[in-house]
């Protein structure tokens, strides 16, 4: 069949426009090779219909004005793309002429100002590299990041909101932000939040309507975030951790909300039996040195950090039993005495659902080395993964996962038929919320994504499999009746990009609110087209 004429012409990039990108960035930061667009062109979950047919990377925010406006007036759809280590199309392109735009190198820390608790870092900064400059100062922001920090962009926080470090106390990167600088689709730039003196010191988020919010959770669609100025803390002094085996998924989660209620855990993180088996599959975290290592510096004296990594190396793989439900817990705090006090709350809340106290390393590695590589990315025999979740709230938490549970006894015969295995991560959301998070392996093929970022000599170890679109289509079912479960219970979610429903999903007046602001920031729909559920 002939191809589609109409289609051959979208392909065909303007010359004029190349030269206009190339102008602004350098001609080595834009870049259309082959194998960078497949890369762009898909994420962890999925390969999108569409090939960006540019990749630009601009390193300033005069650049990223420019590109904008380029982009903007030729009509040229704009993908951001932070990290890249997104499941929901978040940042794949709707379109043949579609530009990704690559953040990462906006990745300067722009001012550290300990006298005003603020700082202020460009979007393609890592968390890893900002906690990094924190640390002589004994700073830090009150949400510091997810386990994918050393890759993950704080842009790429607020675009697609995330979990984990301190969220326990603070909730997500949007909590912890004070003001933005965002350029909008015609290149124009947006500033929030109160300025100081000059106008470039921010300091307070609230003054007047929160506009800053508007562009959280956003997945680019709004705005691209080109500076974002956080909150600071005073590194707590202290901290102490636990661990817990229980018998049962809904005693764990019952366990969660009750500590999330008290707000003693600054972070929680759990598994299910399933993925246990899945971890205990994997290397042992315990024989790796580079983890033996950061325990040992992570303590406060010589010999307890030898005596933390050695109960580590002897607990081995088996730090948990294989059918438990474990559930590992980090306190914090200004004083010993009153860490010490979260810590009796957390063991009381833990025996009033019947959990056990169980060798806590790994809650210490997880504090020891919060940033490690994203080897979880593949199943320990290479397996595909990919994850779905809900944030739900703390009384139907119970309730939502035996419902989840349910759905997984019932196409447990088609599991097993084509080598899916399930398991489940939760945690929780400041005193609010629960995380419960349902993740997929199954043999197939690798992405793009797993040879960018995973571990090269980890990697290497695993083996290639061959495509497998049964188990994938399996996978997929699965993961659209648990988005129903989870509409059916209110949840809110995370990355939102193409997978969730949102737009949709507001009330009629929110919707035109939503519309007359996309009107504004993109009114030709040229940012993500098809992202939050925008039309494109």
């Amino acid at each position: 069949m002939p191809a589609d004429p109409a289609r051959l012409f979208s392909k065909a990039l303007p010359t004029s426009l190349r030269e206009i990108f190339v102008a602004i960035v350098g001609a080595d930061r834009v870049v259309d090779e082959s194998a960078s667009l497949a890369l762009h062109s898909s994420d962890v979950w999925q390969v999108a219909d569409h090939q960006v047919m540019l990749i630009v990377t601009p390193t300033s925010l005069d650049q990223l004005q420019a590109v904008l406006a380029a982009a903007h007036s030729h009509g040229v759809q704009v993908a951001p793309r932070g990290a890249g280590m997104g499941y929901t199309g978040s940042y794949l392109p709707a379109t043949d002429t579609t530009i990704s735009l690559d953040m990462r190198a906006m990745n300067r820390i722009i001012a550290i100002r300990p006298d005003d608790m603020t700082v202020t870092v460009e979007a393609g900064c890592t968390w890893a590299a900002l906690n990094d400059a924190l640390a002589p100062h004994g700073l830090r922001t009150p949400f510091w990041g997810p386990m994918s920090g050393i890759y993950s962009t704080i842009g790429g926080g607020l675009s697609q909101l995330n979990a984990m470090f301190g969220a326990g106390h603070y909730g997500t990167t949007s909590e912890s932000m004070i003001a933005l600088t965002v350029v909008l689709a015609d290149g124009k730039v947006l500033r929030t939040g109160a300025r100081g003196i000059d106008g470039e010191t921010p300091f307070y988020r609230h003054f007047g309507p929160d506009l800053a919010g508007l562009f959280c959770g956003d997945s680019g669609t709004l705005g691209i975030k080109a500076e974002v100025t956080l909150r600071l803390i005073r590194k707590p002094s202290y901290e102490d951790h636990a661990s817990f085996s229980f018998e049962s998924g809904a005693d764990l989660v019952s366990a969660m909300a009750e500590i999330a209620r008290a707000g003693v855990a600054c972070e929680t993180c759990a598994f299910d039996p399933g993925l246990t088996r899945v971890r205990m599959a994997r290397s042992g975290l315990a024989s790796d040195a580079k983890v033996l290592g950061a325990v040992v510096a992570k303590q406060k004296s010589l010999g307890k950090g030898l005596m933390a990594a050695a109960r580590i190396a002897v607990s081995g793989r088996n730090l948990v039993p294989e059918d438990a439900w474990p559930l590992h817990v980090v306190a914090e705090g200004r004083s010993k005495a009153g860490v010490a006090d979260d810590m009796a709350m957390l063991r009381a809340i833990a025996a009033r659902f019947s959990g056990a106290e169980v060798e806590n390393s790994v809650a210490k590695i997880i504090r020891a080395m919060p940033f490690p590589p994203p080897n979880s990315m593949l199943g320990p025999n290479g397996e595909g993964w990919v994850p779905v979740h809900g944030h739900v709230s703390l009384s139907n938490a119970p309730a939502m996962l035996a419902d989840i549970e349910a759905l997984f006894a019932r196409l447990r015969p088609d599991f097993d038929r084509e080598g899916v295995s399930t398991g489940f991560l939760f945690t929780t959301l400041s005193t609010n919320a629960l995380t419960i998070e349902p993740v997929f392996y199954w043999p197939d093929e690798r992405r793009p994504i797993h040879g960018a970022l995973m571990d090269p000599g980890h990697i290497a170890k695993l083996p290639m499999l061959k495509p497998n679109s049964a188990a994938r289509d399996l996978v997929m079912r699965a993961r659209a009746a648990i988005i129903g479960i989870t509409r059916d219970y209110g949840c809110a979610h995370f990355q939102i990009g193409r997978a969730y429903p949102y737009r949709d999903s507001r009330d009629l007046t929110s919707q035109i609110l939503l519309d007359a602001i996309k009107a504004i920031t993109d009114p030709n729909h040229q940012l993500n087209p098809g992202g939050l559920g925008f039309a494109p």
